[in-house]
């Protein structure tokens, strides 16, 4: 791709800190992720940045389209810095708990978007990665491409809103991917819906040169695309409907544990992979993806600070970043340590109200349409 410089009358300039940088050029901003050494795991700061350029990106009238994406050749996101936030909460609580409540002010404020906003995306996007693309009008997934949901793995659920997505996957595919975590590549991820289209990455810089030159979007991607066929997800479709079709984790663990036949062995790793997670995350985001079924976005979001805020103020989240994260043990030592053992109770507690000054108060979509985003 030539290289453009960015006019210096536009209304957003180049703005670059050492992990993201957002520039202008031609009729196309563009958002690149380049904490590379870290996977571009998302920072309070970097998402400070993400959002200070939303709004004048959304009212600059000579604008066409914004393009986010990443200096890493292996992730487009692995998700936030929990470690960042972990720590955060043991000085000021109520300083981590509005971390979270600007992030999924930001996911709001992206799915709410005036313009077109292409993610390009090769490589992992995991956790908040997702929450940066999902609400994109385009999602373009390179050779590379994985996507996971693994927050159960570290004692959270899947937030950013992306229940909202997961609880609308047919054969309750995205029950299976949020308490599993697993990792799907782009033919699963485009036959589901989670991206538009499947490009070569090499391809990439032509689609951001095409922007700068106000190309239209959708023959520009659409002329691009090729199919990338069946998933890996396929051959396990009537498994996973049935399995995870259950009210309970205790039924899903019951019915994996009766497959026979060809598909015993995938029954077997997934129920291998669960009872790696905390039972507690395992409980909240079943109940949050059967909630979220029937709630829109925002609604999702505003559920989202709640069971963050109360994962915080809990025990398994900071275990889970520790054994992942701090000591990289991978022995989380999970209380309670079983199913059976966390309480209907102790899950309606975390659904509970926050009190008013935790509370996520979002803007209706007509009043963020009102505000020229």
């Amino acid at each position: 791709m030539t290289a453009k410089p960015v006019d210096e009358t536009d209304a957003v300039k180049a703005a670059i800190t050492n992990d993201i940088s957002i520039t202008r050029s031609g009729a196309v901003a563009t958002i690149v992720l380049n904490r590379v050494r870290a996977l571009n795991a998302l920072t309070i700061d970097m998402r400070a940045k993400f959002a200070e350029a939303i709004p004048r990106l959304a009212r600059d009238t000579d604008l066409y389209a914004v393009l986010v994406r990443s200096d890493s050749p292996k992730a487009f996101s692995a998700g936030g810095d929990v470690r960042e936030l972990i720590a955060l909460y043991k000085t000021d609580p109520a300083a981590a708990c509005q971390a979270f409540a600007d992030e999924y002010g930001l996911n709001w404020t992206l799915d709410c978007f005036s313009k077109p906003t292409v993610s390009l995306i090769d490589g992992v996007v995991m956790g908040s990665g997702v929450g940066l693309s999902i609400y994109n009008t385009h999602r373009v997934a390179g050779e590379r491409y994985r996507f996971a949901m693994p927050e159960t793995a570290i004692g959270l659920f899947p937030d950013v809103g992306v229940a909202h997505a997961l609880s609308r996957l047919p054969n309750e595919v995205g029950t299976f991917l949020g308490l599993t975590g697993r990792l799907i590549g782009r033919a699963d991820a485009f036959n589901l819906g989670l991206v538009t289209h499947c490009i070569a990455a090499e391809r990439f810089p032509e689609i951001e040169d095409a922007l700068a030159d106000a190309q239209t979007i959708d023959p520009l991607l659409d002329g691009m695309h090729e199919s990338p066929g069946n998933g890996d997800l396929a051959p396990h479709e009537t498994l996973i409907a049935e399995c995870f079709a259950a009210n309970s984790m205790e039924q899903i663990m019951d019915r994996l544990a009766k497959v026979q036949g060809e598909q015993k062995g995938f029954a077997e790793g997934v129920m291998a992979d669960l009872a790696k997670k905390s039972p507690t995350a395992l409980k909240i985001t079943l109940r949050h993806l059967r909630q979220a079924s029937s709630m829109g976005l925002r609604e999702v979001l505003t559920m989202d600070q709640r069971l963050a805020c109360r994962c915080l103020q809990g025990y398994d989240f900071a275990e889970g970043v520790r054994a992942a994260l701090i000591d990289k043990d991978n022995l989380p030592v999970w209380k309670p340590a079983d199913l059976e053992s966390v309480s209907d109770a102790e899950v309606e507690s975390y659904f509970a109200p926050l009190p008013s000054e935790l509370e996520l108060e979002l803007p209706t979509r007509e009043q963020m349409q009102a505000l020229r985003i």
